[in-house]
């Protein structure tokens, strides 16, 4: 299943409702990308209201470890004839959503990046700052990239060299467990109630997520609708 699709023209998210057999409740999956033209955070937003919970991503405090990894990101917006933007709550949530956040704090996260080895920590510090400028310097022509392409099995050697990266599962590992638990008590303390559940987390995040909604508690993609990231200039 595609989840983030790149073509010569576009990179589009799949947002996935996962539904069980027996319950009213509906988990809908929106893949993020951080930074995205201004069009698709509207497009999220407005199928947030949709929602009556969201469960949504969000490293709680601050970190050096963090803030440099963020660099890779963060830098594109700042040039506007990218015509891009970082995502933020406000773009994304309406006045009075319910919202929960199950993500880590800045210290667990910077103590998973830790357990890398040394040189390799150390590298991820001094490239991810790096990254981000040639990210910004090329534009939205960077996201035409093959290695951005997600999909809930890889498809190719190196996305499975990708997806079993020591530096993803430094960062997701934790995370996506913290994710799957909240989702868990939700599953038990409202599956028998008719509401959508929104799940607004990063599109690497998203293959644990399809699998741990199904083995764990039974849900099955039932529907998927493309929403475009970008189209560039």
């Amino acid at each position: 299943m595609q989840i983030i699709e790149v073509t010569g023209y576009a990179v589009r998210s799949a947002v996935i409702t996962m539904r069980r057999k027996g319950s009213p409740l509906e988990f809908v999956i929106f893949p993020m990308l951080h930074v995205a033209s201004p069009t698709f955070y509207s497009q999220v937003r407005r199928r947030l209201r949709e929602c009556d919970l969201i469960v949504m991503e969000g490293i709680r405090g601050g970190s050096v470890g963090v803030s440099a990894l963020t660099l890779a990101y963060r830098f594109a917006p700042l040039r506007r004839r990218n015509g891009l933007q970082e995502q933020r709550a406000e773009l994304l949530l309406s006045e009075g959503a319910e919202v929960i956040n199950p993500d880590v704090t800045a210290e667990e996260a910077s103590a998973d990046l830790r357990t890398l080895p040394r040189g390799m920590y150390w590298l991820l510090m001094v490239s991810a700052p790096v990254m981000g400028l040639m990210f910004a310097l090329r534009g939205p022509r960077a996201f035409l990239d093959e290695d951005l392409v997600v999909e809930d099995l890889p498809s190719t050697l190196r996305a499975e060299l990708i997806a079993d990266d020591p530096v993803m599962h430094a960062i997701t590992d934790r995370r996506d467990q913290r994710l799957l638990d909240a989702l868990g008590e939700i599953h038990t303390e409202r599956g028998d109630q008719p509401i959508r559940v929104a799940i607004v987390y990063g599109a690497g995040h998203v293959p644990a997520i399809v699998s741990g909604l199904r083995d764990r508690y039974g849900y099955r993609p039932y529907e998927a609708e493309w929403v475009t990231v970008l189209i560039p200039a």
